[in-house]
């Protein structure tokens, strides 16, 4: 059964202060709220104080990134087994900040989805057209290429209980969300792609938005069948603006989910 899953992705902002005060406000929001999964992604360096913070709340952890490596002479990295001893449950990956900042290419990006599954950890594949593929109509070409690196790779079941985050490029960080008709129909694509490989984990495998999500858009995005949660930048900074998304998501979707699912 799908579960809608909300997810902020705090970047390269953080400090101890922050880290106790944004965690301790959002628990306090959100500590009566059903209906979807939350969890945090503070920079790597925060994430011990962070588990620690999180103690019995509902809220759980995900790392930013992580190494294809697991040991060795790699200076500066950070490997699956890590992030899982430091108390992570997820780990985004491919995030189009990584590709273009760092050259991350898709086939880096499935052996980082590969040595995750491998830990027992849950991939945040994150995939999504710039500016210019999207101005070319190449918007699907870009998002089946993507997953494509991992389904071609590892099979179809390394897709269950993972996460997928269509993130446009265009309009992550740019307050131009796409519309939720658009998002609708790239999710509808990203899904049935997925079922031409495997249609019992197509249904299942939770596909997020992310780009410019905010507590004034979320409950439209929410509303549309296949959008399962957000992966949520800036806004995830701010608890009111934060909890405010995750109790749309749990308002918009529990009842579909819970009654939907069942007739799959």
């Amino acid at each position: 059964m799908r579960h809608p899953l909300v997810m902020g992705n705090w970047k390269l902002n953080g400090s101890t202060y922050m880290v106790s005060e944004l965690i301790s406000g959002i628990s306090n929001e959100l500590s009566r709220v059903d209906g979807c999964d939350v969890a945090i992604a503070p920079p790597v360096m925060y994430l011990d104080q962070a588990r620690n913070t999180l103690a019995g709340s509902r809220i759980a952890l995900s790392a930013q990134n992580v190494d294809i490596n697991l040991l060795g002479p790699f200076t500066g990295e950070i490997s699956a087994n890590m992030l899982k001893d430091v108390g992570a449950k997820y780990t985004i990956i491919g995030h189009s900040e990584r590709r273009i900042y760092h050259k991350e290419t898709d086939e880096e990006v499935a052996k980082k989805f590969a040595v995750l599954k491998e830990a027992g950890l849950i991939p945040v594949l994150c995939i999504g057209e710039t500016k210019a593929e999207h101005e070319e109509g190449r918007t699907e070409e870009v998002c089946a290429r993507e997953i494509d690196s991992v389904l071609q790779n590892l099979g179809a079941l390394a897709m269950k209980d993972a996460v997928i985050a269509y993130e446009p490029v265009w309009a992550i960080g740019t307050g131009q969300p796409a519309s939720s008709a658009q998002v609708q129909a790239v999710h509808q694509f990203i899904r049935a792609h997925i079922a031409k490989y495997d249609m019992a984990i197509a249904a299942k495998v939770i596909i997020q938005y992310g780009g410019s999500v905010n507590d004034k858009n979320a409950a439209e995005l929410f509303a549309q069948p296949d959008i399962d949660g957000a992966l949520v930048g800036g806004a995830s900074l701010k608890i009111d603006s934060f909890a405010a998304i995750v109790k749309a998501a749990a308002f918009k979707k529990s009842d579909r989910f819970q009654c939907g699912d069942k007739a799959q």
